[in-house]
């Protein structure tokens, strides 16, 4: 039987004395074999600041420090600053109850209040744990969601302990964003990263143990038979996986490295703009990962029975569309470019159409050939580099290995058909090329050149393709080769992270002279390209809406101030019966844009829900001689798939998400942290302090060794460069970190100089804790305030079984030693008008008959939390009673379905897990009571 978390009054914010020294618990929760595992941060000695795990069975002398043994001490400090500073600490170290489902962080952030973006957080909290899939469609801002959502469960005391798995390419991106908007640090383990993690921790030791918070491209972390024993030895609070549509696919990498991770957290993100492949079963296995216990038939099931796991909204959503008015433009017009093509690509499309697209007469014979020649025709389409590097490896394939010598003559015919086309395609020289030509002209039209500002980024599925515009286009717009080289920028699969990340960040700062980037699909996926670029240019298309929509929100995503400008170039051929860009591309560009005005994503057009499932149906569409136009009208077929990918439903008039009462004894935290510096440091300057700014609105200090032990999460060249290590600079202006935001954007790196402070920051929580420390183990300062007698201030929480506070009360107990009264803590410290501008008279006297009244005062405030604990089991009940209702009903359907041996066992199993959460999650134990001050009157 598991132990409880409150035996002998341990739980987060209790004192224990171990080993001679004082700690601080952050978390408690119960082991299998050692008892209860005790997070713990010093307080005292040579453990200050130190975290520690200690076990109860194994660690036998931890002592509880008592509430009745509380020592009443006299704050002597001016205008009470002591005793303030330690009950704003206190209250900022104690994790929100479960019974609290209001936001408490909403406004706390660099971002504007757009109730549309808090409301992933809200549907995280209402559930039985904070499990769900972010799938709102391209642009909408679901890494800002997903910082809401953190933000949330870190003052919750549910995010001490948080992993991060993003595609390698917005590693940074993702990172800075948590990072210049929340103030939340997260170690990167990109390839440089895990190099320099190697050299600083202890061989052998498991990495994501010694760092807290980690971001790690899922690439690194899909190996998972190299990473498997340390996730299997590790629980996180939260788990994000960003792009999780790649996790689907049954046994691939990602989604073994999904089901490893699942298990182990206690909160699950994921984010998708494209959530569903078009297969059920898929699907049920993405949701699975969130709740095993959702959906009983993975062949049929309906939204109504997932609707508490994930949350989907388009750009016309009302709810969205009436709050980014001023932070995203109107998307502009897709425009299709046609270029006639030159006499040299005429020999080609007439070689493509007469010998390769005929099925009588291609030399590629079979199905598999004929899909084969559609691929000649799409590296055409892109350019003739790509076709003459398709037929090349084609033909170095042909004659390199056995299947030439055994289908003799048909691979002979073959070959010597791909060298016509090989050279037909490398004799369309670069002014041969039409589409170069429009594309050079549709530069210098928008205002391309050396000298001008506008940037443009220009995607290609073909590499060979991205690499010859790279060397093609800048001479054609003016520029020379060291301009060139400045100003152009080639992205794709083949280079490295760290490449990647360099070179997006490059086209997002306004003073980098980068004016081109030519960009893969590697680019088309969560990648911000928005900050300085509102064109963008599809030299050639996918066969794909989805993917069609992907590139375009690059740039059509929130934040975008400046209408978002499409062109497409349309390569048109008069040889009759070619297949040219108005075949296919042509009609995909629009019939995005008309699915994107009606129904703000392209996503369910086809009902296919896949991209490569698109481009084989459209191929074979054609193969079969099916106009594309067909397949583009039909209605979708899965009505399912499309219910489950409707937007969800809210609007202007939908009231906003609940928020949460943060009781403060401060107007601000800059006026908490101006306060701490003083009672800490007195009139030494010993961290160097100075308000810089116009309006004094900068803190600009020495960071001692314990707090930059806070900061490494941060990438090193950010802490080199801006040499973090001597000057520490932060605001706790939100305008003010705005602006130095937009001026990073501008300069040669996107980190701004100045960093926002929030409440959450590691400057900010190691105050906390020094001002904690101020106040001795099993000590409670005395203050003189407007009160009639003297009032006790207690904090009283009930927890679970897990650790995590199910009910906080903060209670002020008087008229004692008669019949106690309890009254809120803050309604008496206002009335008693505790406060920067208290006098202190230091006359505190003898305070024996204050003494004499503590344990009376403890016990009060344990009989009034226990009618506080009845008081929230109904709160705390409700989303657990709707999980047992929903588990009843899966458990029933699940075995009406299948109720073989093996399903049975499987279900029975599932069921009493999740039993087994929801009892853990009830109310257990003895409360911890902790007598915090007392409030004498002045008299």
């Amino acid at each position: 039987m598991a132990t409880s978390q409150h035996e002998g009054g341990i739980a987060p914010g209790a004192q224990l004395l171990i080993r001679d020294e004082v700690w601080l618990v952050r978390g408690v929760t119960t082991t299998e074999h050692d008892g209860v595992k005790i997070v713990a941060v010093g307080m005292t000695g040579i453990v200050r600041d130190q975290e520690a795990t200690f076990f109860r069975e194994i660690d036998t002398g931890i002592r509880v420090l008592r509430p009745e043994d509380t020592t009443l001490v006299a704050d002597t400090s001016e205008n009470f600053r002591t005793s303030r500073l330690f009950l704003e600490a206190v209250l900022r170290k104690t994790p929100l109850p479960q019974s609290e489902r209001g936001l408490a962080m909403t406004d706390k952030f660099v971002l504007k209040r757009n109730p549309y973006q808090q409301r992933p957080a809200e549907l995280a909290l209402s559930g039985l744990r904070p499990r769900i899939l972010v799938a709102d469609v391209v642009g909408l801002g679901k890494t800002l969601e997903i910082g809401l959502t953190l933000a949330e469960l870190i003052r919750r005391g549910r995010g001490e302990r948080i992993l991060v798995v993003t595609p390698q390419q917005v590693l940074e991106q993702f990172q800075r964003e948590l990072w210049t908007r929340f103030s939340v640090p997260l170690i990167r383990l990109d390839s440089l990263g895990i190099q320099r993690i190697q050299r600083d921790i202890p061989a052998g030791r498991n990495p994501f143990t010694y760092y807290k918070r980690v971001i790690i491209s899922v690439d690194t972390l899909k190996h998972i038979g190299r990473y498997r024993h340390h996730l299997q030895n590790i629980h996180w609070d939260a788990v994000v996986i960003d792009e999780s549509h790649n996790l689907m696919g049954g046994r691939n990498l990602r989604a073994q490295l999904a089901k490893e991770l699942a298990p182990r957290t206690d909160a699950l993100l994921l984010a998708s703009a494209t959530p569903h492949n078009g297969d059920r079963r898929s699907f049920a296995d993405l949701i699975d990962l969130l709740d095993p216990a959702a959906i009983a038939d993975r062949d049929n099931y309906r939204p109504e029975q997932i609707e508490h796991l994930y949350i989907r909204r388009t750009k016309i959503s009302p709810e969205v569309r009436d709050h980014i008015q001023g932070s995203w433009a109107d998307r502009g017009p897709s425009q299709p470019l046609r270029c006639p093509a030159s006499g040299a690509e005429e020999k080609v499309f007439a070689e493509l159409t007469d010998r390769w697209l005929d099925p009588d007469a291609s030399p590629a014979g079979g199905k598999d050939g004929r899909l084969f020649s559609f691929n000649l025709l799409k590296s055409f389409l892109s350019s003739h580099r790509a076709l003459a590097e398709t037929a090349a490896t084609r033909i170095k394939t042909l004659t390199g290995g056995e299947a030439a010598v055994a289908e003799g003559s048909g691979i002979e015919a073959e070959r010597v058909a791909l060298e016509r086309l090989r050279d037909l395609a490398n004799a369309v020289t670069d002014d041969d090329s039409a589409k170069l030509g429009g594309l050079v002209a549709k530069l210098a039209e928008i205002g391309v050149g050396p000298g001008k500002p506008a940037r443009v980024v220009v995607f290609s599925e073909r590499v060979p393709t991205l690499k010859w515009l790279a060397e093609a286009v800048p001479a054609r717009l003016g520029f020379g080769a060291k301009a060139a080289a400045d100003a152009v920028r080639v992205m794709h699969g083949g280079i490295s992270d760290q490449k990647e990340q360099e070179i997006i960040e490059e086209f997002g700062q306004a003073a980098s002279p980068v004016r081109l980037l030519f960009t893969g699909e590697v680019a088309s996926e969560g990648v911000n390209l928005h900050q300085q670029c509102h064109h963008l240019i599809h030299y050639d298309l996918p066969w794909s809406l989805i993917r069609i929509e992907q590139r375009n929100g690059r740039i059509d995503r929130f934040g975008q101030l400046h209408e978002p400008q499409f062109t497409a170039l349309i390569l048109t051929s008069v040889v009759p019966g070619a297949k040219d860009d108005t075949t296919v591309a042509e009609k995909l560009l629009a019939r995005e844009a008309a699915a994107h005005a009606s129904l703000g994503t392209a996503e369910t057009v086809t009902g296919l829900y896949d991209a490569r499932l698109e481009e084989d149906r459209l191929t074979k569409d054609l193969l079969m001689g099916k106009p594309v136009e067909e397949r583009l009208a039909e209605p979708t077929p899965d009505d399912l798939l499309a219910d489950l990918l409707a937007p969800t439903v809210a609007s202007s008039e939908t009231a906003p998400p609940a928020q949460a009462a943060l009781p403060t004894l401060f107007d601000s935290t800059e006026s908490f942290v101006t306060d701490a510096i003083r009672g800490l440091y007195g009139s030494r300057n010993d961290l160097e302090i100075r308000r810089e700014g116009d309006r004094n609105e900068i803190f600009a200090l020495t960071p001692p060794d314990d707090l930059m032990r806070r900061l490494k999460a941060l990438p090193p060249s950010v802490l080199k460069s801006q040499r973090m290590h001597e000057r520490l600079r932060i605001t706790f202006d939100q305008q003010t970190a705005q602006e130095h935001l937009d001026k990073a954007r501008a300069r040669e790196s996107a980190w701004p100089t100045v960093g926002f402070a929030s409440d959450l920051h590691p400057f900010v929580e190691w105050l906390v804790d020094k001002v904690l420390v101020r106040v001795g183990r099993l000590e409670a300062p005395v203050l003189r305030a407007a009160v009639d007698q003297p009032t006790f201030l207690v904090q009283g929480t009930y927890s679970n079984a897990l650790g995590r506070p199910t009910v906080v009360e903060w209670m002020a107990v008087s008229e004692l030693p008669g019949v106690p009264t309890v009254r809120p803590m803050f309604d008496v410290l206002a009335a008693a008008g505790v406060g920067p501008r208290m006098p202190n008279p230091l006359d505190s006297g003898d305070l024996s008959h204050l003494q004499a009244l503590v344990p009376a005062a403890v016990a009060a405030a344990r009989e009034q939390l226990e009618i506080q604990r009845e008081h929230y089991a109904s709160e705390i009940e409700k989303p657990l009673a709707a999980h047992l209702s929903r588990l009843d009903s899966w458990t029933q359907l699940s075995l009406f379905e299948d109720s073989s041996a093996r399903r049975r066992e499987k279900v029975t199993g599932t069921a009493e897990e999740q039993r087994a959460l929801v009892r853990a999650m009830r109310t257990s134990g003895a409360p911890f009571v902790r007598l915090l001050a007392v409030l004498e009157g002045r008299g």
